[in-house]
């Protein structure tokens, strides 16, 4: 679909300039088109206006309810007896209520899940609320939350599973179609207006189970005929699935990819051909455009829970997120291009439980708070900008700051590729943060600073850049109390601290801490020979461990260095650390370079002229390890150390969603060798060198 738009300046012009053209949700790219013509083509496609009004909402609530709540399961086997459902206490007014005082702005229930039982009572099968003991069958939750959602402002949604486990029709692929869209129709002609319908892509029958092929095209036909305003996720061709469900988004997020809705003719050849998929780290790169015959404006839907079952548990009552998780998630969602729906599945008397209530609300205030006072003059002052491009913003005088906030103008396309963030403060420019994509929001965090002014400079883009906001903000540093501190499954019991009183490291206590002024070693006894895998240490979170450490510059090497050491030039420094009893520690160093960019570097590789320091720091000399978790490290730690070398590891743990450099002692020297053992033991596609 396409669309022309003229902005004002174009009608005045009219004459003597072409209107732009614009790419709604889709674009299809010309045979034998450049790398440049499909960038161009890349930065003008947009969203549809509901794309855009669902990424305006930045936070979406999922409800997790139904059989599944009373059976204890997570997936039902839809075997079940509709007699065990009976909500008896259910208030759809205080999950809305909850949620509006949440901040959310839809509420999306699972009107039916795999299990097939349905919230609504369907005329299509008897799997449902008719059939339960709660008001006497005459009850509909679907309807009691459609009119919540009125009262109290929020928009609705709904979830409709497509693979069914009770219905005696799936598998006849005609049959459960026609049963599914009868469902679906149901729910979007009786409820009012719809604002997303989601649909999951799970399917647990196996290769040996039922066979159903979804007739997805007269499914969104369906859709866009009883509810054109509503946008259709996950297997729908609005909102896609970020890749997890950890609450992550990617720190290069497109809107604009390459990735084609699953529920598009062709989209698994397509997947085939420019190897890639919904967990994919890039969607959206020049690299993938340039092998690209279509791109679709599909922006990150991160789905969440905030307890660890999708469905309620009892015994998770106390395992409801931390407020610091769900910050952090928060900023890596909404705050990397994204909108998060979170979880919080009501109980079994029919309510929110109360842990989870205040969790959100607490969310709710520090969100409102941090968010509520902009330090920055002027900052949603449009700004178009090119590579290169470099605004400075006023601060407010002693404003503290920790967050830098940048938004593009998305009806324009995303267009950011890279841009750098400095501040102002006691006499200096410092380097605050850099990111790449920006689209709808992107936040980053930086040390508490009394920013004077802030500097951003736009280091990539795709034809001019179309920033709408720049903010700073201060946001309330958090501890999460809830992380439980384990040391292994290693008994400690006949552990003991050699040479000193050391016991706060080694008992387990996250409100215990071990402290030390000086570089000390922590020697402990384990009573036995133990043969481990690894260890972690945790440090504690409550102080601020930034600062400054003196460096050394002996004359000999001052006379190679000093033209590196200018103001306000990062450079990389190499040396030794000096450690001397009553004496702070020191660095000696033997070398300063300067630190390029990635385009300076490989202009000087390409004319011999970097220092051996420097060429370890090259792209293509770095190798690049995706772990599912901390645990994975120890296993790879003896193929590393085997090849070791003096190249670096950047190692990417999913689970926790961190970015880590291996320590020196880890670093390799790259050989087919390696590459082909860590293949086989973590997957080819997760290891890189590149």
């Amino acid at each position: 679909m396409r669309k022309i738009i003229l902005t004002a300046a174009l009608v005045c012009a009219f004459l003597a300039a072409q209107a732009q053209e614009y790419y709604e949700k889709q674009v299809t790219f010309p045979v034998g088109a450049t790398l440049e013509q499909k960038v161009d083509m890349a930065s003008r496609l947009v969203p549809t206006p509901q794309q855009l009004a669902w990424q305006q909402m930045e936070f979406t609530a999922f409800l997790h309810f139904g059989i599944n709540t009373f059976t204890g399961n997570e997936w039902g086997s839809g075997k079940e007896d509709p007699a065990v459902f009976n909500p008896t206490e259910l208030d759809c007014e205080q999950w809305v209520r909850s949620l509006k005082e949440g901040g959310f702005k839809m509420a999306i229930i699972t009107a039916k899940h795999h299990d097939g039982f349905c919230l609504w009572p369907t005329k299509t099968t008897k799997h449902s609320v008719a059939n339960s003991p709660w008001k006497n069958g005459k009850g509909d939750v679907v309807r009691e939350l459609r009119d919540a959602c009125d009262k109290y402002g929020i928009k609705f949604g709904v979830y409709l599973s497509p693979w069914d486990r009770n219905a005696e029709c799936y598998g006849d692929s005609p049959a459960y179609n026609k049963f599914f869209i009868e469902q679906l129709t149901e729910l979007l002609t009786n409820y009012g207006e719809v604002h997303e319908v989601w649909f999951d892509g799970a399917n647990g029958e196996g290769p040996n189970g039922k066979k159903q092929i979804y007739d997805w095209d007269a499914i969104l036909k369906t859709i866009r005929r009883l509810q054109p305003k509503a946008v259709t996720a996950i297997m729908g061709d609005d909102v896609r699935w970020v890749g997890n469900e950890g609450g992550l988004g990617r720190a290069t997020e497109w809107s604009a990819t390459a990735l084609m809705p699953n529920s598009y003719p062709g989209s698994d050849e397509i997947y085939k051909r420019l190897d890639i998929n919904a967990m994919s780290k890039d969607l959206g790169s020049r690299e993938l455009i340039s092998k690209a015959s279509h791109l679709f404006w599909y922006p990150s839907e991160v789905d969440v829970s905030i307890r660890p079952g999708w469905f309620y548990h009892a015994e998770q009552d106390k395992q409801v997120r931390s407020l610091a998780n769900l910050v952090n998630i928060y900023y890596h969602s909404v705050g990397c291009n994204s909108v998060l729906l979170l979880n919080i599945p009501p109980d079994k008397r029919g309510l929110i439980h109360e842990n989870d209530v205040k969790r959100i609300k607490e969310l709710a205030e520090y969100i409102k708070k941090t968010f509520a006072d902009n330090k920055v003059e002027k900052g949603k002052t449009a700004w178009t900008a090119q590579v290169g491009d470099t605004k400075e913003y006023k601060v407010r005088k002693n404003a503290l700051a920790n967050t830098f906030l940048i938004q593009e103008d998305i009806t324009k396309g995303q267009r950011v590729e890279g841009f750098t963030v400095e501040v102002f403060s006691n006499g200096a420019w410092h380097h605050a943060g850099k990111g790449t994509t920006v689209g709808y929001k992107r936040l980053l965090t930086f040390s508490d600073s009394h920013a004077e002014k802030v500097r951003v400079t736009v280091t990539g883009t795709r034809g001019d850049a179309n920033i709408s906001n720049i903010g700073l903000y201060y946001a309330e540093p958090l501890i999460d109390n809830t992380i439980k501190v384990s040391l292994s499954d290693i008994p400690v019991d006949d552990w003991k601290t050699v040479g000193m009183d050391a016991t706060a490291a080694i008992d387990g206590k996250q409100e215990t801490v071990w402290k030390t002024d000086t570089l000390t070693s922590l020697v402990v006894d384990m009573g036995k020979d133990v043969e481990i895998a690894g260890f972690s240490y945790t440090p504690a979170q409550k102080e601020d461990l930034t600062g400054t450490i003196e460096a050394l510059v002996f004359p000999k090497v001052l006379e190679r260095v000093s033209t590196e050491l200018m103001p306000d030039t990062a450079v990389v420094l190499g040396g030794r650390l000096s450690v001397r009893e009553e004496e702070d520690p020191k660095l000696l160093l033997d070398t300063v370079e300067p630190l390029y960019t990635d385009a300076e570097l490989s202009q000087m590789s390409d004319n011999g002229a970097l220092s051996p320091a420097i060429k370890q720091l090259l792209p293509g000399n770095t190798l690049y390890l995706r772990l599912p978790s901390d645990s994975a490290i120890g296993m790879i730690q003896p193929v590393l150390q085997r090849f070791s070398g003096p190249k670096p590891v950047i190692l990417y743990i999913e689970s926790t969603g961190a970015k880590l450099r291996a320590p020196q002692n880890l670093f390799i020297s790259p050989t087919q060798e390696l590459i082909d053992t860590l293949s086989d033991m973590l997957g080819a596609k997760n290891v890189v060198l590149k």
